[in-house]
């Protein structure tokens, strides 16, 4: 499974940071990004800045997609 997020949409919340920190990070910005094995996919972002999840997180990575208030998180399934 991969995830990536649509800065547009993004409300800032940090919700997704709350439930999957090891997947999602909110910069300075005051936007949510993925992360991909620690590294921040901030430039550009959105659907470009696609992460794999590791299995072990994908649940968590689901949970944080359905709680986002801005619906900004896009799961991609392989």
């Amino acid at each position: 499974m991969k995830v990536w997020i649509d800065q547009d949409l993004c409300t800032g919340d940090g919700l997704c940071e709350e439930i999957c920190p090891q997947v999602f990070v909110l910069l300075e910005d005051g936007l949510a990004y993925v992360k991909d094995g620690g590294r921040v996919l901030s430039d550009p972002g959105g659907a470009t800045g696609i992460a794999g999840v590791p299995p072990h997180l994908e649940d968590a990575a689901r949970e944080a997609a359905e709680e986002c208030p801005g619906e900004c998180i896009f799961i991609v399934d392989e």
